[in-house]
């Protein structure tokens, strides 16, 4: 069951269709809500009682679960077979098995007992190969993250990352690449706290103030504006009273999947018409003119990321070895 700003939406599956007609009692408990990550850089809220999401294993009931602090930082990538190009990324709360396209995860460590992730035998191998006794699963975990976000090594081995688990190469430099990874983790996980780009607003006033010519205005639009030749121009759309612009072209350069990062958060904040009549007319209570003051500050955020993102991938060697 998902529980959020756009109205709450209960997945019928046919366990859950059993216990409505076995009449089983299940009592709404606040402990079960949980804040995680929907889409990249859009968090919801998720009720994470198992007899509700019969479709999560024990192990995944219990990442969701707020009875249990889960804050170590994961790894998510596309999984074997997506269609879409190879992505990655991180965080540090509970996610959606749909963040990525067919979402495969890399858990710093094993949260229901705390045993590290990686391996005493990849401590050695990683010692040896670098001739650096100092080496730590920490380091290690930022290395492999810097490594599958460098372009080179993507292009290189697109097919295969398609096709089975990624594989990490031996780069030299072994403590740049640790910088790198941990910047982006920190940039990536903490997308809601970093700086706030300087894009420039613009408002307009209704043509006429009446409430209908109001609604309308605010309604959301959430469009990028695009050129000719169909590239973004920097600016975005909001609805009919907000434009934001000064988008730098870099920014929408950084891509998860079919999207960049901002174009998720846009996505993710929609209005939408449910198909099912009574939904639509009884609990359709999501509208953008609610949020439209902290999507802004998460568009500006998740702005930053974007550029700093890519100027560190653009300091990587533009080959592999």
């Amino acid at each position: 069951m998902i529980v959020d700003e756009l109205g709450d939406t209960i997945k019928w599956s046919e366990t859950l269709k059993r216990r409505i007609t076995s009449w089983e009692k299940i009592q709404f408990e606040k402990i079960h809500i949980v804040k995680y990550l929907e889409r990249p850089y859009a968090k919801s809220f998720f009720y994470s009682d198992i007899r509700l999401s019969d479709r999560l294993t024990e192990r995944h009931h219990r990442m969701f679960s707020n009875r249990m602090t889960f804050s170590c930082p994961t790894i998510c990538v596309s999984g074997v077979g997506s269609s879409k190009a190879f992505s990655c990324l991180a965080t540090d709360t509970p996610f959606s098995l749909d963040l990525l396209e067919k979402t495969q995860t890399f858990p710093k460590r094993i949260n229901e007992d705390s045993v590290d992730n990686i391996t005493l035998e990849a401590l050695k191998i990683f010692s040896k190969k670098y001739s650096d006794e100092t080496v730590t699963r920490d380091s290690i975990f930022h290395y492999v993250y810097a490594v599958l976000h460098h372009p080179a090594y993507r292009e290189k081995y697109a097919l295969n990352l398609k096709q089975e688990f990624p594989r990490i190469p031996f780069y030299d430099n072994f403590p740049q690449w640790v910088a790198w990874g941990r910047e982006l983790m920190d940039l990536h996980i903490g997308f809601e706290t970093v700086k706030p780009f300087p894009l420039k607003r613009k408002d307009i006033q209704p043509k006429n103030d009446t409430p209908e010519a109001l609604k309308l205005a605010q309604k959301a639009r959430l469009k990028v504006v695009k050129d000719t030749a169909k590239k973004p121009t920097g600016a975005i759309e909001l609805d009919g009273l907000t434009t934001l612009s000064g988008v730098p072209a870099q920014a929408w350069a950084y891509r998860l999947g079919n999207r960049s990062a901002l174009e998720w958060v846009l996505e993710r904040h929609k209005e939408t018409t449910p198909k099912d009549p009574t939904i639509r007319e009884q609990f359709n209570t999501y509208r953008f003119a609610d949020h439209k003051e902290r999507v802004i500050d998460l568009l500006a955020r998740v702005t930053t990321v974007s550029v700093e993102t890519m100027r560190i991938l653009g300091e990587m060697p533009a080959e592999t070895v």
